[in-house]
């Protein structure tokens, strides 16, 4: 129903800066949400920042205040603005949407992120 193409992703130094892209693909759909989650090796994926069709967002504290979300629902593509980023950031970030209320999730396909002198 839907496919999701991620890019934005690299090498970026700590301090510096990177935004992502997610673009949905496909026909018969509505997105109600759309979220970004990162996973770290080792580590567990986690929420980073969601926002709602009415563009309500959520961030995970540990990126508030440096990262933005937000979405062009025309264009069907959510965005992650990424600032000030810590060598901590650094995990493949996936893209995630939901068509529905009870809807499953649709994952695109990962994009690596490295922060690092």
């Amino acid at each position: 129903q839907v496919q999701l193409v991620e890019s934005g992703g690299g090498l970026v130094q700590p301090g510096g800066s990177l935004t992502l892209s997610c673009a949905a693909s496909g026909s018969g759909f509505t997105i109600y949400t759309m979220a970004w989650y990162r996973q770290a090796p080792g580590k567990q994926r986690e929420s980073v920042a969601t926002i709602t069709r009415g563009g309500s967002t959520n961030y995970a504290n540990s990126v508030k205040g440096r990262f933005t979300i937000s979405r062009d629902n025309a264009k069907n593509t959510v965005y992650l603005q990424m600032n000030s980023l810590k060598p901590e950031d650094t995990a493949v970030y996936y893209c995630n949407v939901r068509l529905g209320l009870l809807a499953p999730d649709h994952w695109g396909q990962g994009t690596q992120v490295t922060v690092s002198s």
